[in-house]
């Protein structure tokens, strides 16, 4: 196992296409939720235990040799909402690109074979962790992160928040993060023997409601 690539594949500069999403933040801000860094504080928090909590757990049981297509279609079941699950392949197809180059690897060649159009992306996630000699514990990590640290960046750009509020957020939230992590890989090793069901579908209504209105918009920074 490497720690080095840990820090690639969760380096914000790894060219997975995260930078053009805010995980939801653009519209929380238009709706008012998100004025400052102690709401970012409380967005964040609470997407990391749905959402992100959710994706970390798929990308741990991709990680752990759970099958991908069992993966994918339970990712799009604990995803209501089109326009998020647009967005999650999209990102997933990205990624698959950005592994691929970065982690040559049979098992990434046959889920870009079984989909073209992209898989979501925490389970992209998951086998490109596997590819690159990481952990399930890695895999969570860096999904789980990506659940905060996307949202986080995007408000610096939005509400011309500081970064060094912005960087603070993430820094206040590492305990959760933690535990976040932990859990998942304790769900994705259930999911081995147990099956995908087990595996959490916690629900965050106003992601969903926001990610809809969002996709209706004329003219926004982000494509989610």
């Amino acid at each position: 196992m490497s720690r080095a690539a840990l820090l690639v594949l969760a380096d914000g500069r790894f060219p997975a296409g995260g930078h053009a999403h805010s995980g939801g933040a653009e519209a929380a801000v238009r709706a008012g939720h998100i004025t400052d860094a102690a709401s970012l504080e409380e967005f964040c928090r609470g997407r990391l235990h749905t959402s992100g909590a959710v994706a970390a757990s798929l990308a741990a049981a991709a990680s752990l040799g759970v099958d991908p297509g069992e993966l994918d279609l339970a990712a799009d079941a604990r995803t209501p909402s089109p326009a998020l699950r647009v967005a999650a392949r999209r990102l997933g197809r990205q990624l698959m690109r950005a592994a691929r180059a970065t982690w040559p690897h049979p098992e990434l060649d046959a889920l870009a074979r079984r989909f073209p159009k992209g898989a979501h992306q925490p389970v992209v996630m998951g086998l490109t962790a596997r590819a690159a000699g990481l952990g399930p514990l890695d895999a969570a990590y860096c999904s789980a992160y990506e659940s905060v640290s996307g949202p986080a960046t995007a408000v610096v750009r939005l509400l011309s928040l500081d970064p060094f509020d912005a960087t603070g957020v993430l820094a206040r939230l590492a305990p959760d993060l933690d535990r976040v992590a932990r859990d998942a890989v304790d769900a994705g090793r259930a999911a081995v023997t147990e099956g995908v069901d087990v595996l959490p579908a916690r629900s965050a209504p106003l992601l969903e409601i926001g990610a809809e209105a969002h996709a209706a918009w004329a003219v926004r920074l982000f494509a989610s």
